[in-house]
């Protein structure tokens, strides 16, 4: 029985997932010279199940490397990765992070009044040799109509950026979104459920 975990991501809304669920962790962070947003340019035609999850798997493997450097002693290794996607919708087949206000206000007139997935990839590397565990979770998110107001100034709160989608659920975000289907914590960057069913498997022990 692992004690805790290592969770290879910067994120505080992950951090924050993990701590409610009663997992110990300690932070696996990448260095300055290792460049992981590369990992998340997506590919010619990929699908958004297909780039979430081989970015998730990408950043695990990596992830590992970290750990065989570091002299820690071994522990489990959760990586996630999250993306926003608008079925049927060519220009939105994969909805990243903004790369500045511009793309923000790009990405949320094409969320307005429509129905959009988002996409969590999950991985966990139960040790280091064996092939890691993971799952994709995907909720429906229902946006309202966005005026250009309400995006000019939602994108002038800061909170787009960095955010899959260009907005957080957790944040005024939230307020967009009249209905979801599937699983809030996943909307948020890791859905607990699934994680506490791979925690098992992997024999990790909750406060």
């Amino acid at each position: 029985m692992f004690s805790y975990i290592y969770l290879a991501s910067q994120s505080p809304r992950r951090q924050e997932l993990l701590k409610q669920i009663g997992v110990q962790f300690e932070m696996l962070i990448a260095s300055a010279e290792e460049d992981t947003e590369s990992l998340e340019i997506s590919l010619s035609n990929e699908k958004a199940d297909d780039y979430v999850q081989r970015v998730a798997l990408a950043k695990s493997a990596i992830a590992l490397e970290r750990w065989k450097s570091s002299g820690k002693p071994w522990a489990p290794i959760l990586c996630a990765d999250t993306t926003v996607s608008l079925p049927n919708c060519p220009d939105g087949a994969i909805l990243g992070k903004p790369i500045d206000a511009k793309d923000a206000v790009r990405i949320l007139r094409m969320l307005s009044a429509k129905t959009h997935e988002v996409l969590t990839a999950v991985v966990l590397i139960t040790d280091p040799v064996s092939e890691p565990l993971h799952l994709v979770q995907v909720s429906k998110v229902q946006f309202c109509p966005l005026t250009e107001e309400q995006i000019s100034r939602y994108i002038a709160s800061g909170e787009p950026f960095g955010k899959a989608g260009a907005y957080g659920i957790q944040g005024f975000g939230g307020a967009f979104i009249s209905s979801i289907q599937g699983s809030y914590s996943g909307i948020m960057g890791l859905p607990i459920f699934e994680v506490h069913q791979l925690l098992d498997l992997a024999k990790v022990a909750r406060i």
